[in-house]
């Protein structure tokens, strides 16, 4: 989708799709399913890509928020960033795949999955609490969640928060025997959220890293602010594994309970980055929650998933996905659900169908739904203060 945070923002507004054949994933045959991946060099050879992309991220995020050392505290900065497969080399010359060579980086210093959390820190230096969990596909928006509690507790100034994905074999391999994958002949409209026609994700890869700072640390060193984060809230769904309670009762409490804790009336939201991962149960179940939740409210609201263009990207869906969230508030821009042609009256919404569209948001959601039962959500509110944030732009004529 882009090497950057603008270029894949802009590839988004487009509605531009990253989905390709996935080709040379080790030990899968070519063209055996579809994946939106990055073409990354590592920066060592056998260096994982979930870590070389954690670590570009962190860069970009650590350089756009002019934060150093004369700004900080690094002994009160943390680093949270979300857990992923380790480096299974050593497993798979046991399992009659040839050996890796001329490797500088060797896979037992990746075998752990907090590796990219400890490379992360490492570079930059930060002192304070290192956090990293492993919830499925809700890990990166539970790490910024991690975040900003360890800020509320009073254990750091400011925290680098986030999360990165690699498709790896074993993964992809294990999705593919679920039969919960998408299979199209256009790769690029393989995946559709909210379509009576969809028939799964597909897998992506990514990284986001958000530079998170209590309120008056950030303005005291002028900071430029994108958005506030008002609330997160986690909660279980003690249903099944990989099933859904397709009463959505879990979710229903979910979003009640977060815009409780952010003082947001249903009314006052504006934009849903809904999980929407393209599946038959999950795309009505997360509907019939949103609509339980908000009421009448939810009939103005917009609803999309931008899964539809860059990939399912598990451990990294939720930051990636909040980042995006936040640029729309940012630009006053909700982006669109590719492939949406076709909506399945049971997801009745408005899911900004294959055309995003300019709405100047104030506050919007973000929704995680992942295996094992973990739900989370964040409620963010733009900064409006043009002085210390972005000043919207400039409105175009009808």
């Amino acid at each position: 989708m882009g090497s950057d945070r603008e270029s894949v923002w802009r590839a988004v507004q487009r509605g531009q799709s990253g989905v390709r054949v996935l080709r040379r994933l080790r030990g899968i045959p070519d063209g055996m399913m579809l994946g939106a991946t990055v073409e990354l060099e590592p920066e060592q050879p056998g260096q994982l890509k979930v870590v070389a992309l954690a670590l570009r991220a962190a860069a970009e995020a650590m350089a756009d928020s002019r934060i150093g050392w004369s700004g900080v505290d690094y002994t009160r900065f943390g680093c949270a960033v979300a857990g992923h497969m380790g480096d299974t080399a050593g497993l798979e010359e046991k399992c009659g795949l040839p050996p890796r060579s001329n490797d500088a980086v060797p896979w037992y210093h990746q075998w752990l999955p907090n590796s990219a959390c400890h490379y992360v820190g490492r570079r930059f230096g930060l002192l304070g609490p290192r956090l990293c969990h492993s919830t499925a596909c809700a890990s990166g928006l539970i790490e910024v969640l991690a975040g900003m509690r360890a800020i509320q507790d009073g254990r750091c100034d400011a925290v680098l928060a986030g999360s990165a994905e690699a498709i790896h074999p074993l993964f992809a391999a294990g999705f593919h025997a679920m039969r919960v994958l998408a299979w199209h002949e256009d790769p690029a409209q393989a995946c559709r959220p909210f379509d009576s026609r969809r028939n799964g994700f597909v897998m992506g890869e990514g990284a986001a890293m958000f530079v998170l700072e209590r309120l008056d640390h950030a303005l005291q060193r002028g900071a430029r602010i994108y958005a506030e984060i008002l609330a997160g809230k986690m909660l279980a769904e003690a249903h099944h594994v990989t099933d859904l309670d397709l009463e959505s009762e879990a979710l229903r409490r979910l979003i009640i309970g977060v815009l409780q804790r952010a003082h947001l009336p249903p009314e006052g939201l504006d934009y849903i980055n809904a999980h929407g991962t393209g599946t038959q149960q999950n795309d009505p179940m997360e509907v019939r929650g949103i609509r339980r939740a908000l009421g009448a409210a939810a009939d103005r609201i917009c609803v999309s998933s931008t899964k539809s263009m860059l990939g399912h990207l598990v451990n990294a869906a939720g930051s990636v996905e909040l980042a995006i969230t936040v640029l729309a508030l940012r630009d006053g821009y909700v982006p669109p659900t590719a492939n949406l042609t076709d909506p399945d009256p049971r997801c009745d919404l408005d899911c900004i169908p294959l055309v995003g569209r300019e709405v100047r948001c104030q506050h919007a959601l973000k929704l995680s739904v992942a295996f094992g039962g973990h739900l989370a959500a964040v409620v963010l509110r733009r900064w409006n203060d043009a002085s210390t944030g972005f000043a919207y732009p400039v409105q175009r004529a009808a």
